[in-house]
């Protein structure tokens, strides 16, 4: 007999428990602890063998420029290669904002060398970053300016993981353009469409009157 009653205390108790599971509002959780990692945000692919996938190889994506195929060592070859975009007023200023953010906390806004990590030599920098506005360094192309942020020259570290391609030929226009004060802006946009003057329309001349009939009666 107290076997019999044990048996029916432990099903009651059983009972209890899935009848107040049931009742449970599951739309109202409890509290997660850090529900960030607890619930992933959702994701293009479900498929695991796709999400780990590389895009075909030799493949562009839309949109995109064409892959940068100079090796680091080529720095004589990248003095020759010309930027590729078609260059308006607002991607010089898009490559300014993208060179203050990136690039003048070392070369300074002015583009002298002299950011807040050099900071005339009481920063943390000893040594002036490169003076990209005067000096041996201005006279690098947006091809070689491209290179350096590519891969890297000396204390600098590579670039081409925070900035794309378009992006780093946006910060090398700039460059250039901001040289002299200013004054190589035009030569930068001289090959831009949008800058272009409209050829003024061909002037006709007008038809010459035709004689009058001295014959004719008045």
């Amino acid at each position: 007999m107290k076997r019999t009653s044990n048996i029916l205390i432990a099903a009651a108790l059983v009972s209890g428990a899935l009848l107040s599971a049931c009742g449970k509002n599951n739309r109202k959780p409890g509290s997660h602890y850090m529900p960030d990692m607890f619930e992933s945000r959702a994701y293009e692919f479900y498929s695991e063998r796709l999400s780990t996938m590389k895009p075909v190889e030799g493949t562009v994506k839309r949109g995109e420029l064409l892959p940068y195929h100079l090796k680091a060592a080529d720095t004589a070859l990248a003095n020759a290669v010309k930027n590729p975009l078609i260059l308006t007023k607002a991607d010089l200023e898009e490559g300014k904002r993208l060179f203050n953010i990136y690039c003048a906390i070392c070369h300074g806004s002015k583009l002298d060398g002299n950011g807040p990590l050099y900071n005339g030599g009481n920063g943390p920098y000893v040594a002036a970053p490169a003076n990209l506005g005067s000096g041996p360094k201005a006279s690098y192309t947006e091809g070689r300016l491209f290179h350096v942020m590519t891969y890297g020259f000396n204390a600098m570290g590579s670039y081409a993981s925070q900035l794309d391609r378009e992006q780093r030929w946006k910060i090398a226009a700039y460059i250039r353009s901001f040289r002299n004060n200013g004054a190589e802006a035009a030569a930068v946009l001289a090959h831009d469409s949008t800058q272009a003057v409209p050829a003024a329309p061909a002037v006709t001349a007008a038809p010459a009157p035709a004689a009058q009939d001295s014959s004719a009666t008045k």
